[in-house]
């Protein structure tokens, strides 16, 4: 068990010194991209936003959706019903503002998710003088400048699609909520300036032409994931997707113990399903992780019992959560370069990031073990069993 504990310590560190000198990279990347002009690409934009009931600062959100320092663009928001609480927020939004405003209701979903039948339904009723297709989430809050930055790369023909994530923010405060964020903040240094890239729901733009040319409406149907049916249908195609980290969206989200495991399984079930070698190498990473902490701690314990030297074991086993810790610091003060507004936010809520950042492997390899053992999944209330990329089963209540 000693060698065994050695040799996965060595492999932590090897990782983990390769995950700061990659950190650093990403670092200097959001940099470079937060330092450079925009451009002067700016098509007729139609901005899809896929709405379902009340959430924390939704009407927040969808106004700054709707504030957007963008001229030319339309705002089609997307949900299953007219009944849905959120209308009477939309409606009020657009007796406030000059913005061309359509709410479409797409109805029940069969055979799909309910956000993605949004979505289908929403593209549907697009008029010819679009140009591109941005896509947004209605729990982000983004800044006045998004949808410029997200936009203009795409003046690059040759690009199939610029994405970007999502930062979560705490408004109530909690653990679980600290810990969801600690969770998702790794999940954007995976994007960069490599050709592994994946779209993300809540902030891509696409051309229009390579939407239909590349058949995502052919990808959507069937499936519960708009993001990763999005990316396959692109990678079909041979188009590349840039990763724009000026772009990332802050995002309100407050959980409980039960809001936590329930959204961080369903990421990784849904990533299991449609990534499955990504699930697979995160996986195997977490489990790599867990396993040098806790046979580290568990012989420090056996040898103070003992009443062997125990020190060093202790030591070897806290160097991978330390370097973890400091791979959080580095995405921290990223976001400070890339979410200037929300500063202060940062800097009081800076431990979830960064200590958090040591835990939240467990919870992930908790998370990629469930995974194992089942296809459903809880979303807005919604059970799905995902039995393929393109075939989705609604269950029952």
């Amino acid at each position: 068990m000693l060698t065994l504990f050695f040799v996965l310590v060595v492999e932590q560190i090897l990782q983990g010194a390769y995950s700061l000198w990659d950190g650093i990279r990403w670092l200097r990347l959001a940099q470079r991209r937060v330092g450079s002009h925009a451009g002067f690409y700016t098509p007729r934009v139609a901005l899809f936003c896929p709405i379902k009931g009340i959430e924390p600062g939704l009407e927040l959100n969808l106004a700054a959706l709707i504030g957007q320092d963008y001229a030319n663009y339309e705002i089609f928001f997307a949900m299953a019903s007219a009944d849905d609480p959120a209308r009477k927020i939309l409606d009020r939004l657009i007796t406030s503002t000059k913005r061309k405003i359509h709410i479409v209701i797409a109805g029940r979903p069969e055979g799909c998710g309910e956000k993605v039948n949004n979505l289908r339904a929403a593209v549907e009723q697009t008029g010819v003088e679009f140009e591109v297709f941005v896509f947004a989430d209605s729990d982000g809050r983004p800044g006045r400048n998004w949808l410029t930055h997200l936009v203009a790369p795409l003046a690059d023909a040759r690009l199939g699609a610029v994405t970007t994530f999502r930062w979560f923010f705490r408004q109530r405060g909690g653990f679980w909520s600290a810990l969801a964020s600690a969770w998702n903040a790794p999940i954007a240094t995976y994007l960069g300036d490599h050709h592994n890239n994946f779209c993300w729901g809540g902030g891509t733009a696409i051309r229009r032409e390579h939407f239909e040319q590349s058949s995502v409406f052919d990808f959507w149907s069937g499936s519960v994931s708009d993001d990763f049916s999005l990316t396959h249908a692109l990678r079909r195609s041979g188009l590349p997707i840039l990763f724009a980290p000026e772009c990332i969206v802050p995002t309100i989200f407050d959980c409980d113990a039960s809001g936590l495991v329930e959204f961080t399984n369903r990421q990784i079930v849904i990533a299991r399903v449609y990534e499955s070698k990504l699930w697979s190498l995160g996986g195997v990473a977490h489990a790599l992780y867990c396993s040098a902490v806790l046979i580290g701690v568990g012989l420090y314990a056996s040898n103070v019992i003992s009443g062997a030297p125990a020190i060093h074991l202790l030591l070897l086993a806290m160097l991978p959560p330390v370097l973890s810790m400091a791979r959080g610091v580095l995405r921290l003060t990223a976001m400070m370069e890339i979410l200037p507004e929300w500063k202060l936010k940062l800097l009081a809520d800076g431990w979830v990031w960064t200590f958090l950042a040591a835990i939240a492997p467990f919870l992930a390899l908790w998370n990629t073990m469930v995974a194992l053992f089942t296809r459903q999944i809880r979303w807005r209330g919604i059970r799905y069993k995902l039995l393929s990329p393109g075939q989705t089963q609604i269950l029952p209540r």
